[in-house]
């Protein structure tokens, strides 16, 4: 069965995976805490046909439960109201994240924090994995049935260098232990012994040196059992990582990230090894998907490559990565009855994609259906959106090093269909691939009726209805992100 792993986090969480036949965690990814994770935690849920979560549980160095682990265990209460059926167990962790880290900076390949709390998530899985026993399944196990690490309080025993162990490392120094422990047992019996014998045979010196020679032999042959075992131990830490290294799958993980253009996403394929052509290629080749059709012709794919993050071979062509980005597009499409709720926007499929990308850019999260609402009462109005994230975009296509268009005045005057400055109406295509929050803003727009907005020196958004109130809004709100270059 698939199991999915979760380090929790208040900003963003983990996400590895496993297969309780093979049980090697992988990481794949990471979701941003913005109030939709449940949907994302249960779409991962779906697309590994799975119901089996395991949670990370931070412990603090003594092993006590710690604010945070409050916060995983409330966090696990929602995660049941959100998906009834979800069956959740607990991993203890410590220092997990930071194992992590070390783990990427090791590969010394470009990682983000994302990338972290994803490692940091098969970290937890394999721990989990490695407690259920060789034959033991997870479907049948409860939260008290799981074995627990050994240590205070059931946190894994820190290593020299104050990271934690690894379940098989505990396992192999506490079968040290208990050698050195049998061996010092059967020394004193041996010296007791010892002690009986010359007190009977005190008039026989020849007894006495025999039996102080056995007692001589026992310790340095305890001694050698002793540096045997501690021997193989240390060969077997050192199969261990030598393992690990062997276990690196042919896999890799790519993301696409909300709001990224398909610029962006070409020079991210370029960078994990494909050649420009071949990427050139699969952005420009044609896809029988039917969320495509109804496009003006020549529009490219940008807006449909739905950010998320694909674990992929490292045989895949770069058609195939792209194949599958559009895929979770038709899938959020299908599932969110999509075309339906733009239509009751007056909006088509594309152009509901195409606002949405611009609400993508311009607002963050919460703040989006607030945003698409203005947009949607400017367009009913015949209102120019007056958007500067198309005028950057229209800049990008144009002049992308700002040669011809050296300030904002002449740039606000780029001849594009971009340019909702400039031009009535909806921009001609999408400016970036927009997240789910985006384009559920669009399908249900706050029920506000705000003319303008501007995001403020401060990050807050400022709203108003009239253009007198918008200025204002500028002079009090905004004097320096209002002059940023575009």
């Amino acid at each position: 069965m698939k199991i999915v792993g979760l380090d929790v986090g208040e900003k963003r969480i983990g996400v590895a995976k496993a297969d309780s036949d093979t049980r090697i965690a992988i990481p794949v990814g990471f979701i941003e805490v913005n109030g939709l994770e449940w949907q994302e935690i249960a779409r991962t849920a779906r697309m590994n046909n799975t119901n089996y979560f395991v949670l990370g549980l931070p412990r603090s160095n003594e092993g006590n439960e710690t604010q945070q682990s409050l916060y995983v265990r409330n966090f696990a209460k929602t995660l049941l109201q959100a998906i009834p059926d979800a069956k959740i167990r607990f991993q203890d962790e410590s220092l997990t994240s930071v194992v992590a880290e070390e783990r990427l900076r090791a590969r010394k390949k470009k990682y983000v924090k994302g990338d972290i709390d994803a490692e940091a998530a098969a970290i937890i899985l394999q721990d989990f994995l490695e407690n259920l026993g060789a034959s033991a399944s997870p479907g049948n196990l409860s939260v008290e049935d799981l074995p627990r690490p050994t240590g205070s309080g059931g946190a894994p025993e820190p290593r020299n260098d104050g990271r934690e162990g690894s379940v098989s490392e505990t396992k192999g120094l506490q079968e040290l232990q208990k050698v050195k422990d049998f061996a010092e047992k059967q020394s004193d019996k041996v010296i007791l012994n010892t002690k009986k014998v010359k007190h009977k045979m005190k008039s026989s010196t020849k007894w006495i040196t025999a039996i102080m020679i056995l007692v001589i032999l026992g310790l340095i042959g305890t001694g050698v059992v002793l540096l045997v075992k501690e021997q193989r131990h240390q060969e077997y830490l050192a199969w261990l990582e030598e393992q690990e290294a062997k276990m690196e799958p042919e896999v890799f993980n790519f993301m696409i990230r909300p709001g990224e253009t398909i610029y962006e996403v070409k020079n991210s394929l370029i960078e994990v090894g494909y050649p420009e052509t071949e990427v050139d290629e699969a952005l420009n080749a044609s896809y029988s998907y039917s969320f495509l059709q109804g496009r003006p012709e020549g529009a490219t794919l940008e807006g449909y490559l739905f950010g998320e993050t694909h674990e992929f071979y490292k045989s895949a062509t770069a058609k195939e990565v792209i194949e599958t980005f559009l895929k979770g597009m038709g899938d959020v499409i299908r599932e969110n009855d999509l075309e339906k709720k733009y239509a009751e926007q007056g909006l088509s499929l594309f152009e509901g994609i195409t606002l949405a990308s611009v609400v993508q850019k311009e607002a963050p999260s919460p703040e989006q259906p607030t945003v698409a609402q203005v947009f949607l009462s400017r367009l009913n109005a015949g209102i120019p959106l007056g958007s500067d994230v198309t005028v950057s975009y229209a800049l990008d296509t144009v002049d992308p090093d700002r040669q011809t268009y050296q300030d904002n005045q002449a740039a606000l005057t780029v001849d594009s269909c971009y340019n909702t400055r400039v031009h009535a109406g909806l921009p001609c295509g999408p400016i970036s691939n927009p997240g789910l929050s985006a384009l559920l803003a669009v399908a249900n727009p706050s029920d506000t009726s705000y003319l303008y907005f501007l995001t403020g020196d401060d990050g807050m958004m400022y709203y108003s209805y009239t253009e007198s109130e918008h200025n204002q809004n500028i002079v009090s709100h905004c004097q320096k992100l209002c002059n940023v270059s575009l």
